[in-house]
């Protein structure tokens, strides 16, 4: 599935559109700044797919930093038969960009 941009993002949040949405960033991370993703650092995401796997046909947007981590994260998700995950395409600081020039 087609990644998402930040302004796409903020759209459905807004909207308050049905998705899972998922930080892979480390739990420190995002403490210090979320929008409200649940928290799954990469690294445990193997051992939390067994409870992700209800939502395997749902849009799962995945986010982190900068795309990097998420964009792994997307990949690794795919090979396990999830067929609808978004990486937010710059990351968190591409979203807070967003936000700053607006105001």
């Amino acid at each position: 599935m087609e990644d998402i941009t930040v302004s796409e993002l903020r759209e459905k949040l807004q909207n308050k559109e049905d998705f899972v949405f998922i930080d892979v960033r480390e739990e420190w991370e995002y403490e210090e700044d979320n929008l409200g993703a649940d928290n799954i650092p990469l690294g445990q995401l193997p051992y939390e797919l067994d409870q992700l796997e209800q939502y395997k046909d749902k849009e799962i947007v995945l986010q982190c930093r900068s795309g990097a981590r998420s964009g792994n994260a997307k990949k690794f998700m795919e090979t396990r038969g999830f067929t609808k995950v978004r990486n937010l395409l710059g990351g968190i600081l591409a979203y807070r960009e967003m936000e700053e020039e607006e105001n």
